[in-house]
């Protein structure tokens, strides 16, 4: 606003960044699709908006990435894959355009793991490759919206859009030390990502701080008529957001679930909940019940899912995909119609006890992930990672959000004594993502440093 600086004069400088990244030992990764004259035709038409002082919103002129497995014009819409997006988009997702109607600045499409099946962002195919972790570029950046928390963490832009089906945002969040918000299931729209598994995918922002978090949630929440899983949410609101304290607050911790973590992860995360404590807070000792159960019936739940709307590709593109893509896609060829029945009788019966919860407390804390971000290995650039027993550990504290549509935030809050980012995760119920982020914005405080990234772009330089 005070014209010391344009979206112009941004644009170009991260322009200048993406031709800098592609180029360095190793590349990011981050972004996997760009157009300088696409950038610069946003940015120019910005920078009129603010001369004339008629911008069009909070998000006028910031830069912005959404992950590949959304359609965005004129990129094409790979999805991680090879063979999908083969013409560049005609058309925008309700997120892209939303974002376009907001005046944000689309600096291009990020890197993601093929068709959304893993949680390290390992993506050996020609068009990818891997993205790395800015705080330490020989460790992955979880998965799957890679490059969103890649570039968000890096600089490049402070904004990312990811989707959440088993962990998406808040891993790579996580990983690389942003803020990532899983919004409730059916809050903002999917309409124009693929549809990889319908009922447990989320999107929701990455992003530098919570406050960006709770701007970008508020241009982005609201019903779509093309989709119709949020047409009926109550209106999204960020009532007590900016609240002195926590006074008031019931904070639900199950404690023998919140401990199994690594040791470093459970000690600040610990200290974390002493110190939403110290604010007036309550903390109240909950069961979270049949947890094992929540991780084989969303297991079940996401990969039949997905295994159904990729049956064609599976059947035609087998030799095309990535090696862990299809032992994952193989694997949910096993489970059956009665094992989903199943599963969702188990949904039915989560929620049901989430609904009890959530009448004794506002939210219910978690670590974020068990452990920080693993390492890449040079096998990894060239067939990929496969490794269950990870992806366990790392979806542990994601699928109950997923599973049943609750919110979930993930806030940074320390370093591991290697210097990779450990994060907080609070949930919340239905429709209340404005108590996520009051509650965020003290995490915030508890951090006592923010370590620049060892890949850092200052745009605003």
């Amino acid at each position: 606003r005070s014209g010391k600086l344009t979206p112009s004069q941004v644009a170009k400088n991260i322009i200048a960044m993406l031709e800098d990244c592609d180029k360095s030992t190793p590349p990011l990764r981050a972004i996997v699709q760009w157009d300088q004259e696409q950038i610069m035709l946003m940015a120019e038409a910005s920078t009129a908006r603010y001369k004339n002082k008629c911008t069009l919103s909070y998000l006028d002129g910031i830069p912005v990435c959404l992950k590949e497995e959304f359609k965005v014009v004129p990129y094409h819409h790979r999805v991680g894959t090879v063979y999908l997006g083969t013409e560049p988009e005609t058309e925008d997702a309700t997120v892209a355009k939303k974002l376009r109607e907001a005046g944000a600045i689309i600096i291009g499409v990020s890197n993601m793991h093929e068709l959304g099946t893993g949680t390290t962002g390992c993506n050996p195919n020609r068009y990818h490759r891997i993205p790395r972790n800015p705080y330490k570029p020989n460790h992955f950046t979880g998965g799957s919206s890679s490059g969103s928390a890649a570039a968000v963490a890096s600089g490049l832009c402070p904004v990312a859009i990811g989707t959440d089906g088993g962990g998406s945002v808040r891993i790579p969040a996580s990983f690389c030390g942003v803020v990532g918000l899983k919004g409730t299931f059916g809050r903002i729209s999917s309409h124009g990502s693929l549809p990889l598994s319908y009922s447990t995918v989320s999107v929701g922002p990455i992003c530098t701080s919570v406050a960006d978090a709770a701007i970008v949630y508020s241009v982005l929440a609201e019903p779509d008529p093309l989709y119709p899983y949020g047409l009926k949410q109550p209106k999204a609101t960020l009532s007590d957001m900016c609240a002195p304290d926590l006074k008031g607050l019931k904070l639900g911790v199950d404690w023998t679930f919140f401990k199994a973590c690594d040791a470093e992860v459970l000690s600040i995360c610990e200290k974390a909940v002493e110190y939403l404590q110290s604010l007036g807070a309550s903390v109240v000792e909950v069961s979270l019940p049949e947890m094992e159960e929540v991780r084989v019936a969303h297991v079940i739940c996401i990969l039949s899912e997905m295994r159904d709307f990729l049956q064609p590709d599976f059947n035609k593109h087998f030799q095309e995909m990535n090696l862990d893509t299809r032992a994952n896609l193989a694997l949910a060829s096993q489970f059956t119609a009665l094992d989903y029945i199943t599963a969702n009788r188990q949904r039915t019966r989560s929620m049901r006890f989430l609904q009890e919860i959530f009448t004794t407390v506002n939210c219910i804390l978690t670590p974020a992930v068990a452990s920080t971000a693993p390492r890449i290995y040079e096998s990894d650039l060239l067939t990929g990672s496969s490794d269950l027993s990870f992806t366990v550990q790392s979806i542990r504290f994601m699928q109950l959000a997923n599973f049943t549509g609750i919110p979930g935030l993930v806030v940074p809050i320390g370093y591991s004594t290697a210097g990779l980012p450990i994060s907080f995760q609070v949930m919340a119920k239905w429709w209340d993502e404005a108590v996520l982020l009051r509650i965020g914005l003290k995490l915030e405080q508890f951090r006592y440093q923010t370590k620049k990234p060892s890949i850092y772009y200052d745009i605003l330089a």
